[in-house]
């Protein structure tokens, strides 16, 4: 098992969903520009990662620009292609995608599905 990551970080870009082969396989990627202790902003650094899977909806609540915490594991892969040199290939898979500060979804009364019933604070015990 890998060991988990995390990062925290302005989005910079966020891909489609998409299916690849005949099995629903689906991947979506998207970039961070890190942020937080010891980055320094006259060197940002950007880092690429990939949601598969079902996790591909965590950034449907997101858009470029939000603060979020990304938890991920570190994944590589060796390729050996007839008659040419071995390639590893690395992706940092997200598996948890939270939101920092005023990007953070929050619960608003106008999201309460159930507006008629209101609220009782008289509890029966």
């Amino acid at each position: 098992m890998s060991k988990s990551f995390e990062a925290q970080g302005v989005i910079h870009s966020i891909g489609a969903t998409t299916e690849y082969g005949s099995n629903g396989f689906t991947k979506r990627e998207f970039v961070i520009k890190l942020t937080g202790d010891g980055e320094n902003p006259e060197y940002p650094n950007y880092i690429a990662l990939e949601l598969i899977k079902d996790k591909c909806a965590l950034m449907d609540h997101f858009q470029m620009g939000d603060e979020i915490n990304v938890h991920f594991n570190l994944s590589g892969r060796l390729w050996n292609p007839p008659g040419k040199p071995e390639k590893c290939f690395n992706s940092l898979q997200a598996w948890r995608v939270e939101g920092l500060g005023a990007s953070e979804p929050q619960f608003s009364p106008q999201d309460d599905p159930f507006p008629e019933q209101g609220f009782d604070d008289d509890v029966p015990f």
